[in-house]
């Protein structure tokens, strides 16, 4: 049948259901054929149908014929208002809402509703917050609010971390008597989460007499968000429906909170439950193979993407910046450079990960070069990117360099520099032997002397070189700081030791047995055939360990040719025969 013999038929509910035919295949085309028979027999001073002839132009994505059919409709009722309203408000025209609203007869919740909920979405929580004020003030000495209007408030609060105000609207709506249906119990569930209040949320789920998968993985996620990984486990293992959302949701939360080996087992589980992964899925257990560093199951991961999913996933920025992000950290330069050069969409995100790289692994010209790049390609650093950028330099030696670009950061881009830049630049000055100055840049930035970062480079350059004086200012105020950190006293008695300043070394042993400070075992480790291996001073429990140490005695002599000179360091700690 031709559109034009479609619309022949002239009845009220057949034009009306023509119309949401179009709503639903989103055929303008037809639409317009609609618009010109409504014309031609009078119909669009039909309120019913002229609403739904602006509803029809706003889900087909053409605001100006929606707004043409709403001027030329004589008897506006409410519904013709919070249509044209809701087209506005949905496409973020935020002021052609407001405008709209000034001269509308009279708002209604629905109004207030649309608005405050498109708000929220587009990033405008408290602005939706004012709306929300403005819309109870209008009502006078009632409350203008229903379940709706419940869900986008409580929306936004979450989305302002607001407990607070979430706390007043949830005592509101149940004294005032709003139905908690399910979508309204879902969002408070899911508010109180992400407001770090995971036990409220289990308290609306047990008085729930309906749940869906939603409230389920809402209540796994604020698990999550909390980092209460122990209950989350034990809800997951009993969720009758666990869906994609879920499993994603649960081997993040493994990636988040350093326990990478147990999101690669529950990445794995998943795979033979036949559950299809999504980008946020790859992105998450991508993230666990970058802080493990295992670059052999990120490889995996990467060639399970390749084979196993639509091209979409390929070139998805989300997903190249996680395994470009993944090989930095493992140290894999050549495949992140590789994945780098053919994404054509590169964000800041993407180009972040390629500076911190070259950065991280002692390529510091390298990262400088991708830097200017950067610049180049019109995509604006941030702070993460000057990092990056800093770190670059003091691996190079570059002091001048470092300087001018901390001073660029708020000259040029309008980043002020955090303590972490601080930092980055106090270790360059300590490799250069420039410890005073050192110093003097850390009471230099606003923050005076409260820096841990700032003190903790200080005291590792004052170690290198031998610098007693320095390294007991910086200890102190470390101490000060951080008074149950080990390390802090361990390197300070290392400094000792080393300027046979035994009395103090082994003053300050006490002093950390008598407060039962123990510094965690620092390891190295290397991964063959997927397999970590750990050494640990000291240890002899490896299964190869003859092997090693015959490997080691071979290495010896061909070391000693090329020039290397041995370095045993009198470590305080280590060296226990030298304070007996």
């Amino acid at each position: 049948m031709q559109p034009s013999e479609a619309i022949s038929a002239e009845p009220v509910h057949h034009l009306a259901r023509l119309l949401s035919n179009c709503i639903r295949t989103n055929d303008l085309k037809l639409g317009r054929l609609i618009h010109s028979r409504l014309i031609k027999t009078a119909l669009t001073f039909n309120t019913f149908l002229a609403n739904r002839l602006i509803y029809m132009y706003s889900k087909c994505c053409s605001i100006e014929y929606a707004q043409q059919a709403f001027n030329e409709l004589s008897d506006k009722n409410a519904q013709s208002w919070n249509t044209m309203l809701s087209a506005y408000s949905q496409k973020g025209l935020f002021e052609k809402t407001f405008q709209l609203l000034d001269v509308m007869p009279d708002p209604n919740v629905v109004s207030y509703n649309s608005i405050i909920s498109s708000l929220t979405h587009h990033g405008f929580p408290r602005k939706a917050m004012t709306f929300f004020k403005r819309m109870q003030t209008q009502c006078g000495n009632g409350f203008l609010i229903d379940e709706f209007t419940v869900v986008s408030v409580v929306n936004t609060c979450a989305g302002l971390a607001a407990l607070n105000l979430l706390h007043e609207l949830h005592g509101l709506a149940t004294v005032i008597g709003v139905r908690f249906n399910l979508v309204v119990c879902n969002a408070l569930i899911d508010a109180y989460g992400k407001c770090g209040k995971p036990e409220y949320s289990y308290s609306i789920f047990c008085q729930m007499c309906e749940t869906d998968v939603f409230s389920w993985t809402s209540l796994l996620v604020a698990y999550i968000r909390a980092s209460r990984m122990a209950d989350a486990c034990s809800l997951f293992d009993h969720m009758p429906i666990r869906n994609v959302v879920a499993w994603t949701a649960l081997i993040t939360g493994f990636a988040q909170n350093g326990e990478g080996d147990r999101a690669l087992c529950t990445f794995k589980e998943m795979l033979e439950e036949g559950i299809v992964p999504r980008a946020s899925t790859y992105v998450g257990i991508l993230s666990a193979c970058a802080d493990i560093p295992l670059v052999g199951k990120g490889k995996q991961v990467h060639g399970h993407i390749f084979r196993c999913t639509c091209l979409i996933d390929l070139h998805n920025v989300f997903v190249v910046n996680a395994l470009v992000d993944m090989y930095c950290k493992c140290g894999d330069m050549i495949s992140a450079m590789r994945l780098f050069e053919r994404l054509d969409g590169k964000d800041q995100v993407t180009w972040n990960s390629i500076i911190n790289g070259f950065a991280q692994n002692g390529n510091g010209v390298r990262s400088l070069f991708m830097f200017e790049k950067m610049i180049e390609a019109d995509t604006t650093p941030n702070h993460v990117t000057f990092l990056g950028v800093l770190s670059a330099c003091s691996h190079c030696g570059l002091l001048s360099e470092g300087f001018q670009y901390l001073h660029s950061m708020e000259r040029k881009y309008g980043i002020v520099p955090n303590l972490d830049h601080y930092a980055i630049l106090i270790d360059l000055l300590g490799r250069k032997n420039m410890l005073g100055e050192a110093a003097d840049l850390i009471k230099g930035p606003p923050w005076g002397r409260d820096n841990i970062g700032m003190w903790g480079a200080l005291l590792g350059a004052c170690r290198v070189h031998g610098n007693l004086k320095l390294a007991r200012r910086a200890a102190e105020d470390l101490f000060e700081l951080e008074p149950d950190n080990a390390a802090r006293y361990i390197m300070l008695s290392n400094i000792y030791a080393a300027a046979g300043r035994w009395d103090d070394a082994r003053s300050l042993r006490r002093y950390m047995d008598d407060r039962g400070l123990v510094k965690e075992a620092a390891y190295s480790w290397i991964e063959i055939n997927n397999i970590r291996h750990k050494f640990i001073t000291k240890d002899n429990s490896h299964s190869r360990l003859e092997e090693i140490k015959e490997l080691l005695l071979k290495l010896v002599d061909p070391m000693k040719d090329a020039g290397y000179i041995f370095q045993i360091e009198c470590s305080y700690f280590l060296v226990d025969d030298a304070l007996s």
